[in-house]
């Protein structure tokens, strides 16, 4: 499985990405703010050669928009990074901030939108301007065999990149899409946000519960040589 658009490169937009104007008034408006806060596109992390790929929505403002590295600094990043762990993703200490020596392990995570959106909320139009960087970013990933989704919008992106109907593949926590051709599957969960953990959308078992399956199903996609 494969994106279906042209590859684009760099994976990773520049600092100062001018693709979607919004984003960018809102990144100056905060780097103002904060200047010592990352205040830029956010990278993918984890290496490229991992089998397993975690897709969110965006930076959030005071997580990975501050530290610059995806689900670090917020609630989600603790709930994700200690499941990572549990199911052998991640090694080290996750002390909720770039420089803590956390380590991925045949796992990488990105985010369908690069750049923090005002109110957490990317619009359709920024989601397709920044979808370049997500066809890029699967491209690099030769040995790709899993993909999880968080949230309905990280699904339906992805469903876009990948060209697949979203009526033959709607979301639904713990749904499994397998891909066509024996491509990379995909896992989808609710997002790990604060709010859909408070409000019981989403519990820690339920979310431990999608990884079990990628584990599982990872033991019968051994890395492609």
């Amino acid at each position: 499985m494969r994106p279906t658009e042209p590859t684009a490169r760099p994976a990773e937009p520049d600092r100062d990405c001018p693709r979607c104007p919004r984003l960018v008034d809102f990144r100056e408006t905060w780097r103002a703010k904060k200047p010592d806060w990352e205040n830029a596109p956010v990278p993918s992390f984890g290496p490229a050669s991992a089998r397993l790929l975690i897709v969110g929505l965006a930076p959030g403002l005071q997580g990975a928009n501050r530290t610059g590295r995806p689900f670090t600094g917020d609630y989600a990043g603790d709930l994700l990074y200690a499941t990572l762990k549990e199911f052998g993703f991640a090694r080290g200490t996750y002390d909720a901030r770039p420089d803590d020596g956390l380590e991925l392990i045949d796992a990488r995570i990105t985010n369908a939108v690069r750049c923090v959106p005002p109110e957490n909320k990317p619009t359709g139009p920024e989601i397709t301007t920044c979808r370049p960087f997500l066809v890029a970013t699967m491209a690099e990933m030769p040995n790709l065999a899993a993909i999880v989704a968080l949230g309905r919008i990280a699904h339906d992106t992805l469903m876009g990149t990948l060209g697949w109907k979203k009526s033959a593949h709607p979301f639904g926590h713990g749904a499994v899409h397998p891909g066509p051709g024996g491509g990379a599957t995909v896992f989808d969960s609710y997002h790990c946000s604060r709010y859909n953990t408070n409000t019981g959308v989403l519990t820690p078992e339920m979310f431990r519960a999608v990884f079990a399956k990628v584990q599982a199903h990872l033991v019968d996609a051994p890395p492609k040589l």
